[in-house]
């Protein structure tokens, strides 16, 4: 995924910057960067790899020779961000969250017609925020440029730009991902999960909406593209990858899964667990508000050792995912023997590390092992952010039942998104045998919708049903 951080302050903003930008780091991706401006120095510029190691750890031994009184920060997904550029509207640094799918074509468009060039490479791809900033650079002011940036690419983008006069802020046209202000006390801030603001002592101003542009400095917060109406917030925000403590669109994340496990406990018909259980970390609001509904304990199967191992879905070689995933849950063998286990999980995605945590259980000596998902299978790949570098939505364990049952590679059969048919009966029973569980289920799409508490026509759905 990724997320940003930025702050303008009437004094030395630095401590803010690192420990909001920090805020950011359970969105789990690979480079850290931290940008400052002051008139003295100007712009100085960090940048670090944080795969194999913590926010703090990278950035601590170089914030002594960061000074500014504006800054930005971001948990990039896999470039190195920020950038620094000098362009026709002045000198800014820029980071950016989401996904150009049309990268290159606009890039090579760029070259075609104004002999751009591009120097930010990563393994022969061009750094989708120099694209983003060449876009920018091309408008009469920043309001225009963003704007246009915005339709012209296919995806979506989120962005922050820091110049000399303050902070430009931009949600992406269709608001799939948050982008809210803050302030405090002599501090504007503004960040892409609320949570980064309670300890540093920000109070929500407000969320920005879709494809709104503002400029944060010493005089406020002003408008400079004002938000367009049509809104597809990515319901995945509370299911899974938000921050428990975050809102959005005043709905909390962890309120939110509590509710997605209720749910999901009044549709039961099978399980007579022992105890419930939600998969650590962003299965436990779920397993909580199961628990709760059914008047089962909730118990700790397995304890997260979280010291020195990163999130699992961090390291590109699969072998190595798997290895944490394993290393980082220590089960409990007290509490599994003898048991009848429901454990509830946000989502499964390619099943290989949840079917080896199911074998353990087994192993440990559990009698029954049921899993509950809280939204529908995941069907299709998203468009729109960056949740993992899979070139392709075979991948997911959805998709591969559905190959083996019809041999459809290329589209997904109506039936197998409706909970109803026996073809998504079927699908769903082979991926309980092929994980070993004595019963699976997911939840209901409008279930999960009516958990999130948002109208159906405001949240992006397409990972379940390809509706965007």
């Amino acid at each position: 995924m990724g997320g940003f951080f930025g702050v303008v302050a009437d004094k030395d903003c630095v401590a803010d910057l690192f420990y909001g930008t920090d805020y950011h780091s359970h969105l789990g991706t690979q480079r850290g960067g931290l940008a400052v401006y002051s008139p003295e120095e100007g712009f100085e510029r960090i940048i670090h790899d944080i795969r194999n190691a913590q926010f703090r750890s990278k950035f601590d031994p170089d914030l002594g020779r960061l000074k500014g009184k504006s800054g930005i920060g971001i948990i990039s997904d896999f470039d190195d961000q920020p950038l620094m550029i000098s362009s026709r509207l002045g000198p800014f640094a820029i980071v950016t969250v989401g996904r150009i799918n049309n990268a290159k074509a606009l890039a090579d468009k760029a070259c075609a017609e104004h002999s751009a060039h591009f120097c930010e490479m990563d393994k022969g791809e061009i750094n989708p925020t120099e694209v983003a900033s060449s876009l920018i650079a091309e408008g009469i002011d920043f309001g225009a440029g963003v704007r246009s940036l915005q339709e012209a690419i296919d995806g979506s983008l989120s962005l922050l730009i820091l110049t000399p006069e303050g902070i430009i802020a931009a949600r992406d046209l269709k608001g799939r991902t948050p982008v809210v202000l803050g302030v405090k006390p002599g501090a504007l801030a503004v960040a892409s999960e609320s949570c980064a603001f309670p300890n540093l002592d920000y109070h929500i101003q407000r969320e920005l909406g879709p494809g709104e542009v503002v400029r944060l400095s010493s005089k406020g917060v002003e408008v400079l593209v004002p938000p367009l109406k049509e809104k597809k917030v990515c319901a995945f925000l509370w299911v899974y990858y938000g921050f428990p403590s975050s809102s959005y669109e005043g709905r909390n994340a962890e309120d939110a899964r509590n509710d997605c496990g209720a749910v999901l406990a009044r549709r039961e018909s099978l399980a007579k667990p022992d105890i419930v259980a939600g998969i650590p970390d962003s299965g436990i609001g779920h397993g909580i508000g199961y628990a709760s509904e059914a008047g089962i304990p909730y118990r700790r199967p397995f304890a997260k050792y979280t010291p020195t191992w990163p999130r699992s879905f961090m390291p590109q070689n699969q072998q190595v995912r798997d290895l944490v995933a394993r290393m980082k849950l220590i089960p409990i063998a007290e509490i599994i023997k003898g048991k009848k286990l429901l454990f509830c999980d946000d989502s499964i995605v390619r099943g290989t590390q949840l079917k080896d945590t199911i074998k353990r259980l087994y192993a440990y000596g559990a009698t029954e092992v049921h899993m509950r998902i809280a939204c529908p299978p995941l069907l299709f790949g998203c468009p729109y952010l960056n949740f993992s570098r899979s070139k392709s939505a075979m991948d997911l364990i959805g998709r591969k039942m559905i190959k083996e049952a019809c041999g459809q590679e290329d589209r997904v059969p109506e039936a197998y998104t409706n909970p109803d048919s026996p073809e998504y009966r079927a699908m769903v029973e082979k991926i309980g045998t092929w994980l070993g569980l004595t019963s699976l289920s997911y939840q209901r799409l409008e279930d999960m919708i009516e958990a999130i508490g948002l109208p159906k026509e405001d949240l992006c759905t397409f990972c379940w049903n390809a509706k965007g």
